[in-house]
């Protein structure tokens, strides 16, 4: 298993990791030859992973970082609901913003059925606000200093 600090490290080497004219980046194209972007199109009702080029890939960036860190307990997905749900459904998900957690973003409210963004804790400032790492972000892998009014909730990988 990783540790958060594995996760945040791999992280930070893809800042600046930008999708192609197409909308399509590295992370689309990982997600759409995994195993479990097969099971999650098969989920979905679509014919093939392939459903996933060119879309939103906050979510498959996040998968990417558990994947090639090996961390037990990311999950994986490229629908960010289905994700926040997952980690609910399995108790790891909450409101402490920790280095390393997934953090699950709702701009508008609405708790985890109104998330559309998610990214990985880097610190919690203490003041309101987090810093992240987060794919799919102006189409790249940026940090970022975020409200924590913005965050429906906190998904916690098991970490070593």
């Amino acid at each position: 298993g990783a540790s958060a600090q594995d996760v945040i490290n791999l992280a930070r080497t893809q800042v600046g990791t930008h999708e192609d004219a197409s909308g399509n980046s590295k992370f689309n194209n990982w997600y759409i030859d995994s195993a479990l972007g097969q099971q999650n199109a098969h989920r979905i009702g679509a014919k093939s992973a392939s459903v996933y080029k060119g879309q939103s890939w906050c979510d498959m960036f996040v998968s990417w970082l558990g994947q090639h860190t090996g961390t037990k307990g990311m999950g994986a997905d490229a629908y960010t609901v289905s994700h926040a749900q997952w980690f609910k459904k399995t108790g790891r998900f909450g409101q402490t913003a920790k280095p390393g957690a997934v953090v699950f973003f709702a701009w508008n409210g609405g708790g985890i059925k109104g998330i559309d963004h998610v990214g990985i804790v880097v610190k919690d400032n203490h003041d309101g606000t987090i810093n992240t790492i987060e794919g799919n972000t102006g189409n790249a892998v940026k940090t970022k200093v975020r409200d924590t009014s913005t965050v429906a909730g906190y998904g916690y990988p098991e970490y070593r």
